[in-house]
């Protein structure tokens, strides 16, 4: 009598299954994170560059029209150092939004066939987006060369505000992610958020300049604390932080995050037959 033995694979059916999962699956994520990496600048002239001047030009444009032009307050810090230190972060969450909304799709022939879990390639955007940031504080480091900036003791903070840049990116890119799925609009929303998002954030100025009586309501958007925090951090001296507004954007970073994860693990199921 012939025996057929069947072998059934079947996602996580309890929260720590899933979890103990993501941590079985970890070479998956560090095959898709590498692989992006590769392709990214594949077939370009000056490859990996492109990371460093997108931003540096922006920080230009930016220094010349706040700084020179318009001459708004840097906080006793050199315009172009202001600006970059805003500039890292918004730029981490731009690229998170934009690699993480397009990653499940990008990734369908994989999601149809193979059950893993499907946080991992999100999750595998964001982090290649942050190697993206690692390699603009270059930049950074050379202007405080350039300046002779020395930061003060509060530097040693800053990776705590990363921690939060990294919060806020991961939340707003599962959002996305799942969104995508379901209706494919938002493929031409995104780039219309981060756009419109470029201009409601305290990138090319500081946050001070906004009225005392406006400044709570400007911390509704997220990236303001976390932005105002990169800048407490690595300018030092003159910069203040508004402390209101600094723990009202931590807890909508956090409510986008928790939420996030939430609706992508409701929505899980359903991706491979959608996509």
């Amino acid at each position: 009598m012939n025996m057929e033995q069947e072998l059934i694979i079947e996602a996580g059916r309890t929260e720590k299954q899933y979890w103990q999962d993501i941590w079985r699956y970890r070479e998956l994520f560090y095959f898709l994170a590498w692989r992006d990496i590769l392709v990214r600048y594949k077939q370009t002239a000056i490859g990996i560059v492109w990371a460093l001047i997108r931003p540096f030009l922006t920080m230009v444009v930016f220094s010349i029209v706040f700084g020179k032009l318009a001459k708004l307050p840097s906080a006793g810090a050199p315009y172009p150092i202001l600006v970059f230190a805003g500039m890292l972060p918004w730029q981490f969450f731009a690229n998170s939004l934009s690699e993480s909304s397009e990653s499940l799709i990008t990734n369908a022939n994989l999601i149809s066939k193979v059950y893993f879990p499907r946080l991992v390639v999100p999750i595998s955007a964001v982090v290649v987006s942050f190697v993206d940031f690692l390699l603009s504080g270059m930049i950074l480091l050379g202007l405080m060369i350039w300046y002779n900036f020395v930061p003060t003791w509060r530097i040693v903070t800053l990776p705590l505000f990363v921690a939060i840049a990294f919060a806020a990116s991961m939340g707003g890119g599962l959002w996305l992610a799942s969104l995508n799925v379901q209706y494919r609009d938002f493929r031409y929303i995104v780039p219309f958020i981060v756009q419109f998002g470029l201009y409601i954030s305290p990138v090319g100025f500081s946050s001070s300049i906004v009225g005392e009586e406006w400044r709570l309501i400007y911390s509704l958007n997220p990236m303001v604390g976390v932005i105002d925090g990169f800048r407490w951090a690595i300018l030092g001296g003159e910069y203040h932080l508004y402390l209101p507004g600094f723990i009202l954007s931590l807890a909508l970073v956090g409510l986008l995050l928790l939420s996030s994860i939430l609706y992508f693990r409701k929505m899980e199921r359903t991706f491979a037959d959608v996509i």
